[in-house]
């Protein structure tokens, strides 16, 4: 348990929104405000003044923009960053850049949602604080080499995939280690509405599988990788023609919508023993219980080691519940999981 209140650095060069976050964060006494800055260079002299245990920064600030910032201060002070920024490619590459995680900024004209912005800033500092801030956040796994996957070969017919905090880039990275064929992928991501699809198409530029946001009714087919639209939870389901999605609104599960147990769950219930799962980084408990219920219908059930995870929370429940076979680092999950295949 942590002994003293977690320090928090702001670096946003809107006075009104600063003035905002501030006072919002610090209402919670778990949570105290050492500095605020409005652009990077300032920033730099409050870390080494105050040596903060977590920032929160802009993308868009005057004189060096947050993802240049990150990219330089992450080799030095190994501080876990926070994006609070408008939805926008821009913070895709913050997080390519080292960030852990991402809140977007509400629309200051509606209290309500600047209110549940500053509740998710809040968790999002506290699983923040006790995660790791990356150098090179996606780890050394490399492109498969050789043959496409021949699915005809495999017991498996879909591998379900849950992360949250730092999940962006560990899924990113898990999916480049895996050759185009592969069996039907679907994904949970803890993060926001709109942020989902951009996430999707990035991917989809870069890799050998066809990537996509999930839409309701979609089919599940080798080498497609579907996401989970960003307030929709997804359920797998059979049909006379295979497998689709369930893509709909709901009350939140374990905090979540979209919920990692959701979607492991109706894995369980029409995949069975011809599944994987996987769960990655990510703060709390969601996903545990659904891989659980996995491995016990006979599913391949893999979980991301403590050293390799940005936050060591999801994997850790999965695993203690026993719902996970095997811990794996990063880097080796792609191999494992074809070996497994």
């Amino acid at each position: 348990m942590r002994s003293r209140a977690i320090k928090v650095l702001i670096v946003e060069d809107s006075l009104l929104f600063r003035e905002v976050i501030c006072r919002g964060i610090s209402s919670d006494a778990a949570i105290h405000v050492v500095a605020t800055a409005s652009d990077p260079y300032e920033a730099s002299e409050e870390i080494a003044r105050h040596r903060p245990d977590v920032m929160l920064c802009d993308v868009q600030m005057p004189r060096m923009n947050g993802i240049a910032f990150i990219r330089q201060l992450l080799p030095q002070y190994q501080l876990p960053v926070v994006v609070v920024s408008s939805v926008s490619e821009a913070v895709l590459d913050a997080l390519k850049a080292g960030a852990v995680d991402f809140v977007p900024k509400p629309d200051m004209g509606s209290a309500p949602k600047v209110e549940r912005f500053i509740l998710q800033l809040i968790r999002t500092i506290k699983g923040a604080a006790g995660s790791r801030a990356k150098v090179d956040p996606l780890g050394p796994a490399a492109p498969s080499k050789g043959a496409d996957f021949d699915p005809s070969q495999s017991s498996t017919d879909i591998i379900a995939i849950g992360a949250s905090t730092g999940g962006t880039e560990a899924i990113a990275a898990l999916l480049r280690s895996l050759p185009a064929g592969m069996p039907g992928i679907v994904i949970v991501q803890h993060i926001p509405p709109v942020f989902s699809k951009m996430f999707a198409q990035r991917l989809d530029q870069s890799l050998p599988l066809h990537v996509r946001e999930a839409a309701d009714g979609d089919r599940v087919a080798p080498g497609d990788v579907l996401i989970a639209p960003g307030d929709h939870h997804m359920e797998l389901v059979s049909s006379a023609s295979g497998y689709k999605v369930r893509c709909f609104r709901g009350d939140k599960v374990n905090g979540h919508c979209p919920s990692v147990d959701v979607l492991f769950q109706s894995v369980a219930k029409e995949v069975g023993k011809r599944s994987a799962g996987i769960i990655l980084t990510g703060m709390g408990y969601d996903g545990a219980r659904g891989l659980l219920a996995m491995r016990r219908r006979g599913a391949v059930t893999l979980a991301q080691d403590e050293a390799s995870s940005v936050v060591y929370g999801m994997p850790k429940a999965a695993f203690e519940l026993g719902a996970a076979q095997q811990q794996v680092a990063l880097s080796r999950m792609g191999q494992m999981l074809l070996s497994l295949l």
